[in-house]
């Protein structure tokens, strides 16, 4: 039996380096849906090796974040609306969960970050940055779900924004909002009020309506 010998620290380091930041790029939408990546490409920006390049691309596969061809070619997802559908029934299940476990420890500090993380993403609105506007979308929704203390559940749902990063930033950058959504804000409320029917409706209504303009 052959033993496959095992990476060393430095290209443990450098796999992780690579699998975070490219984790980061899909899920804020700064790639395009469908676009093609190589692994010497991969390798030559984050000044690696094939070896770490390769294996962040294979962890970023099993998560759904790229896909990858029987020829080995590699690339963001390209949602269908039946796949859009799926993910969003996961977030229309999971994340008004989430913010129920949330709500009895959503202290005044938490709520006071989430204005300020929702102050950033009007800004992104206002400026039409479609990469901000998902990125600070997700700190808001992370942020608030991080006091679930629900790791499990909280991990599942970072794999379908994921699988939805790029064709997110692609409807926010056709949509050409200048006014951000209500809903954070409805969330606020209901945090403030402790209203936990009003922040699962809220919460749900959020992650649900943007997912509709996908399939229009």
């Amino acid at each position: 039996m052959q033993v496959q010998p095992r990476p060393t620290d430095t290209q443990a380091a450098a796999h992780d380096r690579v699998y975070r930041a490219l984790r980061v790029q899909v899920m804020h939408g700064e790639l395009a849906p469908g676009q093609p990546l190589t692994l010497r490409g991969i390798a030559r920006a984050f000044n690696v090796s094939m070896t770490p390049a390769r294996e962040a691309v294979w962890r970023l596969a099993a998560e759904g974040a790229l896909t990858m061809s029987s020829s080995g070619r590699v690339s963001t997802p390209e949602l269908s609306n039946e796949r859009i559908e799926e993910l969003a029934s996961i977030r229309a299940l999971m994340e008004p969960e989430l913010a129920s476990r949330a709500l009895p420890r959503a202290h005044f500090a938490l709520i006071e970050r989430l204005q300020t993380i929702n102050a950033a993403n009007a800004e992104a609105v206002v400026k039409q940055d479609a990469v901000g506007y998902v990125r600070t979308n997700l700190e808001f929704h992370r942020t608030l779900y991080l006091r679930a203390q629900a790791p499990a559940m909280l991990a599942i749902i970072e794999t379908v924004w994921l699988q939805l990063g790029p064709t997110m930033r692609a409807l926010y950058g056709r949509l050409r909002r200048n006014e951000p959504p209500q809903h954070h804000r409805m969330i606020l409320a209901a945090l403030r009020a402790g209203d936990e029917p009003g922040l699962r409706l809220a919460v749900r209504t959020d992650v649900t309506q943007g997912l509709r303009h996908l399939m229009s």
